[in-house]
């Protein structure tokens, strides 16, 4: 069995009792939020130590952190800043157990050779390397780009630099197919969301849904991340909940009896 874990934003709750609301639903881990529940410069080693002692009254992991910056490492105003703050959130996510990292990197020009791609690159090769040294890795998230253009650009990377945070549901909204995305980007998927979405022809792009009621065929990517042998999380994730505890322990639900035989 795939592990599964909670956004712990998708809650909609405070901090503390969000950590208990993923525990009382049996989820295995959560993902923190370092810009907006946590920030680094925040935790210290008694507040780590008695942080990770809640985990544990709960039997929660931090599965991943995500540090999501206001722009991308392709936008060269306040860069340095940006960068330097994101490996300080690789530090933080380490010191809580996590060995995962999720941010979107910007856009990818689909002409390789473009100017701004060779940036980008130098840029998540200074990220690799520093996660390298935490012991996190850095996962791109997906969805702005198709599978196989975010591929042919990581490819640029040394072996094993980068990650993918691979969410289904972020590329069917943005007019992408998710199978042939993850087939092309297999070998990358360290974190998976646990997100799904429709087509709306009306609105000329897709829109989120409850997990189970969009066209992500989770049987098909599940097996798939099985014989791939996955050692990651699915991360349950709901951007425009109604009714956040309800919808994110149904989207549990739907994900463990997937993952029946």
């Amino acid at each position: 069995m795939i592990r599964l874990s909670v956004q712990l934003r998708s809650l909609r709750l405070p901090f503390r009792k969000a950590l208990q609301t993923a525990g009382e639903l049996g989820a295995d881990g959560i993902e923190i939020d370092l810009r907006n529940e946590l920030r680094p410069e925040d935790l210290s080693q008694t507040g780590i130590r008695h942080l990770k002692k809640i985990l544990s009254d709960y039997n929660l992991k931090v599965a991943s952190v995500s540090f999501p910056t206001r722009r991308g490492y392709n936008v060269l105003d306040d860069l340095e800043r940006r960068v330097a703050a994101t490996k300080t959130a690789m530090t933080a996510a380490y010191d809580l157990g996590a060995k995962v990292l999720v941010n979107h990197i910007g856009g990818i020009d689909p002409d390789l050779e473009a100017e701004t791609n060779g940036r980008l690159l130098e840029v998540l090769d200074d990220l690799a390397r520093h996660a390298d040294i935490c012991g996190v890795t850095f996962a791109a998230k997906t969805g702005q780009v198709d599978g196989p253009v975010m591929k042919q650009f990581l490819d640029q990377l040394p072996e094993g630099a980068i990650g993918v945070d691979f969410d289904p549901g972020a590329l069917i909204i943005n007019g992408f197919s998710a199978d042939e995305s993850y087939q092309a980007l297999a070998k990358y998927v360290v974190n998976v969301r646990g997100k799904d979405g429709v087509k709306d022809l009306a609105r000329g792009r897709g829109i989120e849904v409850p997990l189970g009621r969009g066209t992500v065929d989770f049987q098909w990517l599940i097996a798939s991340l099985e014989e791939a042998r996955y050692r990651g999380f699915i991360t349950i994730e709901r951007e425009h909940p109604e009714n956040p505890v309800q919808e994110v322990s149904d989207g549990l639900e739907y994900l463990r009896n997937v993952q029946i035989p």
